[in-house]
């Protein structure tokens, strides 16, 4: 098993991401730290024990960053794509279970530390706690085996804006900091996961079920699906952003990679842009094509 740190901000496909996740058993989910993104810190710790508590799993979460790494709290979050409550208005209950104690960044910290080079850290929003993290213990944080990041777009538009993926804009200063830290990097950004999609024929099976957790995980979807259909139409369905990180640490041949150094615009028009050059001895992946039939084939045998 690959042990892993899945740091999140838990949305509507970071909850499937999850459960894709913990029903793979080829993973061994240490814990869950949240940050801002998809919604506030607050919201994304409450979705991740809702989803957890839906899944009837009892895995260690940490609340970690409120607010970016330079620039202050952000101010506006995706309502229209994850709804007021970041799981597509389905979270209709205060979750029972509860945060651990301690921060997300002493979190990352200290499991790294106790299994140096076997941690693989799944970072699926700003990467605020990676950076953090690095900041406060560069020498330990040297230690982490990968970090496999959703974000970014290098040679095709973004999704906020024609040049920004919406995790790397919401912190570019933390994104510029992890990706020039030197830590092995599989960037699995929209360049793959826009070549992903769910198609809507596969919620209605879900719901199909009568499982309870499967009709949770198809309402939120259905929520999603219904911003896809405005953005992207045509599409029929939503594309699988979150859930091919989690994929690429199960099969890593799902996706295609090229060696890149990556620079962040941190300023200007293009702020939130990822520049990559070609650079054979960089530590970063950046996935280029993926086998999308076989990838969402996996991923459905094992969600529900």
């Amino acid at each position: 098993m690959k042990p892993i740190i899945f740091d999140v901000d838990t949305g509507i496909d970071d909850a499937l991401a999850m459960a894709y996740a913990l029903h793979s058993p080829e993973l061994e989910v240490l814990g869950f730290t949240t940050c801002f993104g998809n919604v506030a810190v607050e919201d994304a710790t409450r979705n991740t024990l809702a989803v957890l508590e839906k899944l009837d799993r009892h895995i260690p979460v940490f609340s970690g960053a409120s607010q970016t790494l330079k620039r202050g709290e952000k101010q506006k979050y995706p309502k229209h794509v994850h709804g007021e409550d970041g799981l597509g208005n389905t979270r209709k209950e205060v979750p029972i279970l509860q945060a651990s104690q301690g921060k997300a960044v002493d979190f990352i910290i200290d499991q790294v530390k106790s299994r140096p080079n076997e941690i693989t850290i799944i970072a699926v929003g700003p990467l605020t706690n990676i950076a953090l993290a690095i900041k406060k213990a560069p020498d330990v944080m040297s230690f982490v085996k990968e970090l496999i990041i959703m974000g970014g777009a290098v040679k095709v538009p973004g999704n906020v804006n024609p040049y920004a993926e919406a995790n790397i804009i919401s912190d570019p200063d933390a994104a510029e900091l992890v990706l020039a830290s030197g830590l092995p990097v599989t960037l699995v950004g929209l360049d793959v996961t826009m070549q992903t999609c769910l198609p809507k024929a596969k919620v209605g099976e879900w719901r199909a079920t009568g499982k309870e957790s499967a009709g949770f995980f198809a309402d939120m979807t259905d929520y999603y699906m219904k911003a896809y259909d405005a953005s992207h139409p045509g599409l029929g369905g939503c594309a699988l952003h979150d859930p091919l990180a989690v994929g690429v640490a199960i099969e890593p041949d799902f996706v295609n990679t090229e060696l890149m150094n990556i620079n962040v615009v941190t300023e200007g028009e293009e702020t939130g842009r990822t520049i990559g050059q070609a650079d054979s001895e960089s530590s970063i992946r950046v996935c280029t094509e993926v086998d999308a039939t076989r990838f969402v084939k996996h991923f459905l045998e094992r969600v529900i």
